[in-house]
């Protein structure tokens, strides 16, 4: 018979119980078969399950094939001993993967029962992340400063030479001259692209109707680079208007949208566009002494290949690209427009299902919704 919360082997101590479901992060007693024999309110929250389905259930029917927490619990049971693992991939047939820290735990009072406390990454990582990826542009920065100095002045006399040279040369070479001169452009707008990263005005913000931002982006999806894929809008409606600048808006999910097209390739592809309210750390937005929180969550998610493990911890740094003739410019630009609102970027990616998460923060005045 399945346990229920209140047969918690600490029941003669109800006070226990109920800092166990005070905690922020999941807590799970599983005894010696991986059955489930106790769940705390957070660990509901997280399986996004009650604790009537999760219980007298084996933990390997709630975490996916595989996980390397059934391992862990496992070892502990088998070693009587502790064990901490950071940064685990721990996936759940309704969330998906997510990082998490946590740490196993045998109950000596229970013999054959251990305690797993799941400690999410959420803010903190991201923030951290986010910190390292600013630093990149940093380093782009001053390189398109020197760039714009110091290479585009020498291509125009490049390009200049060549065009001379058209003049003279015979009609066979002048496929020679022409290369040089699309090669010297080419460059130069990889120039202009990087000088973006060197203006640091504080962006103007105004509240934006973040749903407007997305239907023109989605519009000019549908009628270019993502013809015949299909767009899903799972939105909130009563989602508060977005503080920042429309246009910047408009590149970043133009960027994001376009890589998801990308890797759909195809006409079976689909694109899941999506808007929540979710709770908000408190950051200091640049350009101003105010903590704001973001609580404005918008998701570009696609159903393609996914990104390869390796690169996904330097996805917004410049450079990094999936691409054989991409840049790996346009992720970098999106995470610097974000940060320059105060903002967070993050993405979380696996076959089939690849998430670009945008956290942002909300216009806190009178205007609570317009239609910009």
């Amino acid at each position: 018979m399945a346990r229920t919360a209140a047969t918690l082997p600490t029941d003669n101590r109800p006070e226990a119980a109920a800092i166990l479901n005070a905690m922020p992060h999941p807590v799970i007693m599983v005894d010696g078969g991986l059955r489930i024999e106790y769940v705390n309110d957070s660990a509901e929250q997280f399986f996004q399950a009650s604790s009537a389905v999760l219980l007298g259930h084996a933990l390997n029917d709630v975490v996916a094939f595989g996980s390397p927490v059934l391992a862990l619990v496992s070892q502990v049971l088998e070693h009587g001993v502790s064990v901490n693992e950071y940064g685990v991939e721990i996936g759940t047939p309704k969330t998906g993967e997510r990082a998490v820290d946590i740490q196993v735990t045998p109950l000596n009072e229970h013999p054959g029962h251990v305690l797993l406390i799941l400690q999410v990454r959420t803010m903190a990582h991201k923030m951290d992340r986010q910190l390292t990826h600013r630093g990149a542009v940093r380093s782009v920065t001053g390189m398109a400063a020197i760039l714009a100095h110091e290479i585009k002045n020498p291509l125009s006399g490049i390009r200049g030479a060549a065009q001379l040279l058209e003049l003279t040369v015979s009609s066979e070479d002048h496929t020679l001259t022409r290369l040089i001169c699309d090669e010297t452009d080419r460059i130069c707008k990889l120039v202009d692209r990087m000088e973006v990263f060197s203006d640091e005005r504080p962006v103007p913000r105004e509240p934006v109707n973040i749903h407007v931002v997305l239907g023109h982006v989605k519009r000019l999806a549908e009628t270019g680079f993502a013809r015949g894929v299909k767009f899903i809008e799972e939105y909130d409606p009563s989602l508060p208007a977005v503080l920042g600048d429309k246009d910047q808006l408009i590149q970043v999910f133009l960027n994001l949208v376009k890589n998801a097209a990308e890797a759909v390739d195809g006409s079976d592809g689909e694109i899941v566009m999506t808007t929540a309210y979710r709770p908000g750390v408190r950051l200091s937005m640049p350009g101003s002494r105010d903590r704001v929180s973001l609580p404005l969550e918008i998701c570009i998610i696609d159903d393609g290949p996914g990104v390869p493990a390796d690169l996904l911890p330097h996805l917004f740094d410049p450079f990094v690209t999936t691409k054989a003739s991409g840049t790996g410019l346009g992720l970098a630009l999106v995470a610097k427009i974000v940060g320059d609102h105060g903002g967070i970027v993050e993405c979380e990616s696996q076959p089939r299902r690849t998430i670009f998460r945008v956290l942002l923060p909300m216009h806190t005045g009178e205007t609570a919704s317009v239609t910009h």
